[in-house]
């Protein structure tokens, strides 16, 4: 029954979404504690379920210079537990993580040495850190911090780092809500970083998977270094192999100091709750976690591009080329065309890329438009990313790109087209409102980036408000060979005959 009232969706008139959307804004609460904490609740009253989405202001793109992938980090020590909740022995746990410190300030003074470093002394250093990883593991409670919400019911317990934020999310039944408070907040309050070498291990084995062995993401890694001069976000999240080798239990702890604060944090929470109990649990765990500054906001921008910038990476396996142009940050006036951009080109089968390259002329085997990446906080790419068809280059492909955006320069698309993609528009913000957790998500998410929940609303009468005339004049403007990058991966023996 679900799936046939989401495939609905797109039939439902404006007038009628526009009483739904009516009827969410008075279900949200919002409310800030003294120290800076937000949260957004929404009543759903239709199921004993909570969602909660926990937002950090700061993603990949905030990772300090030589630390890259740190954000990523906290991903993984999410649910390593607090001082109370997944130790064996906290006094003496405290101590073999000290003593483990040490041991690696002693093999890192060794190596700092350079070529003057004793090589015999280096292995027993290295032999050393390893018995004090080992030891200070000893003391851990594995898993212990995801057993007792597991226990509880808890499902979708999960934590993600993008560009622009770490999220922490989980649902449990509405039961267990003051659980939820208790372990969030302590969490946030006393965390213990534990297992955080092992755990640098594995954002570097992820690094291998996600870039070195995936030739989709080396395109990618490699094409944000040449798109972005100076941006952050010329940086994948991934990070960078010797700086994930590299960074230490300190440096966490200092990234922490300074984003995880309270005036850096929103709180998303959806589904069968009262937002007076809400507050008062907030208040009782939240209200003690330390006030502190808000985090700078961005500092460096995008240094202005001069011409088309192109790479090449030589890959084994099926080609595939991205073309990306710079774009402005999602709080521009522009946004909400690049959006209506991205649905014309690839949503659906009667799209322009997929109509005319992947259904007509068989050019490609899919094409693929992003309104906005690797991120929307600063300035970023549109992005269009195809595979060719047998027989068929990725030069084809380009080729076939350019033809059609350049159409949408000289030519306005037809009333029916643009009724097209504003239905899909509509209907995809419907689907993502259906389930707490994609509330919780919209409504923290346009909290934090636009400043108010209600942007979820306007961006609907922004898409409204769109013209043939303004489609094709985002295209002529944007849709320049200077702002474009363009990357491709190609077989080595191509690469050769070049």
């Amino acid at each position: 029954m679900k799936r046939i009232v989401l495939s609905l969706a797109a039939l439902i008139p404006a007038a009628l979404l526009g009483q739904n959307l009516a009827d969410i804004e008075k279900r949200v609460t919002e409310f800030q504690l003294p120290n800076g904490l937000t949260f957004v609740v929404y009543e759903r009253h239709q199921a004993p379920i909570v969602s909660f989405l926990s937002r950090i202001n700061a993603g990949s793109a905030d990772d300090p210079k030589g630390q890259a992938g740190l954000a990523h980090m906290f991903e993984h020590m999410a649910f390593k537990g607090t001082k109370t909740i997944g130790t064996l022995n906290l006094a003496e746990e405290t101590k073999a993580m000290a003593a483990l410190e040490a041991a690696y300030d002693a093999l890192t003074a060794e190596r700092n040495k350079g070529s003057k470093a004793d090589p015999a002394q280096i292995k027993s250093l290295e032999e050393a850190l390893k018995k004090s990883i080992e030891k200070a593991n000893g003391f851990v409670d594995k898993e212990r911090f995801t057993k007792v919400l597991e226990e509880a019911g808890a499902d979708g317990l999960n934590a993600f780092t993008s560009m622009d934020e770490t999220g922490y999310v989980m649902s449990l039944p509405s039961n267990k809500l003051e659980l939820w408070f208790a372990l969030e907040s302590d969490r946030f309050i006393n965390p213990v970083f534990r297992e955080f070498y092992n755990e640098r291990g594995v954002i570097r084995e992820e690094y291998r998977q996600r870039v070195e062995s995936d030739p989709i993401g080396r395109l990618v890694y490699e094409m944000l270094t040449v798109a972005f001069s100076t941006s952050p976000y010329r940086t994948h999240p991934a990070g960078v192999p010797s700086d994930i080798e590299s960074y230490r239990h300190a440096d966490a702890l200092a990234f922490r100091k300074l984003y995880y604060v309270p005036s850096n944090i929103t709180i998303g929470i959806a589904g069968d709750v009262d937002p007076a109990e809400v507050k008062r649990l907030a208040t009782k765990y939240f209200g003690p976690m330390p006030a502190g500054p808000k985090p700078m906001g961005m500092i460096t921008k995008e240094n202005e591009q001069f011409g088309e910038k192109r790479l090449t990476i030589e890959n084994p396996s099926q080609p595939f080329v991205a073309i990306g142009y710079k774009r402005p940050s999602a709080l521009d006036k522009d946004d909400t065309l690049f959006n209506v951009l991205a649905s014309l080109l690839s949503d659906g089968r009667t799209s322009l890329l997929n109509k005319e390259l992947v259904q007509d002329k068989k050019t490609a085997l899919f094409a693929q438009a992003i309104g906005s990446f690797p991120g929307s906080r600063r300035d970023s790419l549109f992005l269009v990313f195809l595979a060719p068809n047998a027989g068929k280059t990725i030069e084809d492909c380009e080729k076939g790109v350019y033809a059609i955006l350049d159409r949408l320069k000289t030519e306005k698309i037809s009333p029916d087209q643009l009724k097209r993609v504003k239905i899909q528009l509509r209907a995809q913000l419907i689907r993502s409102l259906d389930s707490n957790s994609g509330m919780a998500q919209n409504l923290v998410t346009n909290k934090a980036l636009f400043g108010d929940w209600r942007a979820l609303f306007s961006k609907l009468d922004d898409i409204e408000k769109v013209t043939a005339e303004d489609v094709m004049a985002a295209a002529q403007k944007y849709f320049v060979s200077k702002n474009r990058t363009v990357g491709y991966t190609v077989q080595p023996q191509q690469q050769a005959k070049k």
